[in-house]
């Protein structure tokens, strides 16, 4: 297995950037991949806001910083991502896409490159099966906000072999993150555990059981978590959320994986959490208002 220096981040939404951030930080020369220049430019927006509030907090140097953004080359041609030695795939939680960007990239892969997807619940023996190196593929999943969460999941498929996978802890320990086997089962560890506790949070208010602020006034306060559950599913996203439900739903077949239908509800009106103002909350004043 080829040492890892160049890793390319395919993906430029809020996952993709934290990875590039922790990334090009740690000193890994990092190539940043999406279709749109616009997502690419308010990708380094954000990556400097983030990187400038570490400096703020003494968690990094200001000439460290400067030399980890000057590490990070936004690229809009997916052919470019090709010269790395570890590929990250972190695009939305759809396998069709994530698949066809597999097809696309791996023309233009060395034989040594590592392919890793930032999937949250999806197999990742199904995505090897849509590349032509499936031993060099694995499940490489970051928390939310990358910069500031310490897991990263480590999901190795049906054919991932051993040198892929030591080189992948590796990386992901010279990140300073723990890592966690997880088998590849659908949404892996946390996922399987988060996002049904989230639904059924959702199931609680939909029965009328308790409001938007009872239920995270009670979590925070009785199950001592620094977030309520409705206010971490808009951070997370809505869509997110249903979309992790149904893998589990498909893939296990049991009811109590079922999608609450006001969750369903809530992202066919396109009302997803933080990212588009709207979810539990209304994001859209100076603080947020529970939406019911």
């Amino acid at each position: 297995m080829a040492e890892i220096k160049r890793v390319g981040v395919i993906g430029a939404g809020q996952m993709g950037s934290g990875i590039a951030h922790v990334c090009a930080l740690a000193g890994y020369e990092v190539l940043l991949n999406d279709i749109a220049r616009s997502r690419l430019d308010e990708s380094l927006k954000v990556i400097d806001h983030n990187m400038s509030r570490q400096v703020a907090r003494g968690i990094v140097g200001e000439i460290d910083k400067l030399e980890a953004f000057a590490r990070i080359t936004p690229v809009e041609d997916l052919a470019e991502i090709g010269a790395v030695d570890l590929a990250i795939e972190a695009v939305t939680e759809d396998e069709t896409l994530k698949k066809d960007i597999f097809k696309a990239l791996s023309p233009h892969l060395s034989p040594s490159t590592v392919l890793a997807s930032n999937t949250s619940s999806i197999s990742i023996t199904r995505l090897a099966s849509a590349t032509d190196r499936p031993e060099h593929f694995i499940g490489l999943h970051f928390m939310n906000p990358v910069p500031v969460m310490k897991l990263v999941e480590i999901i190795r498929g049906i054919a991932t072999d051993a040198g892929t996978y030591e080189a992948v802890v590796g990386f992901a320990k010279s990140l300073g993150k723990t890592t966690a086997n997880a088998e590849d089962f659908p949404a892996f560890i946390v996922n399987r555990i988060l996002a049904p506790m989230i639904n059924e949070a959702i199931y609680t208010l939909y029965e009328g059981v308790g409001t938007v602020e009872a239920i995270d006034t009670a979590l925070r306060l009785g199950a001592n978590h620094p977030m309520g559950p409705l206010e971490l599913g808009d951070f997370l996203g809505l869509d997110t959320v249903l979309a992790i439900m149904n893998v589990l739903h498909d893939g296990l077949a049991d009811s109590k994986y079922r999608p609450c239908p006001l969750l369903v509800k809530y992202v066919e009106a396109g009302w997803l959490g933080r990212k588009s103002g709207r979810g539990f909350y209304d994001y859209r004043g100076e603080k947020p208002v529970p939406t019911r």
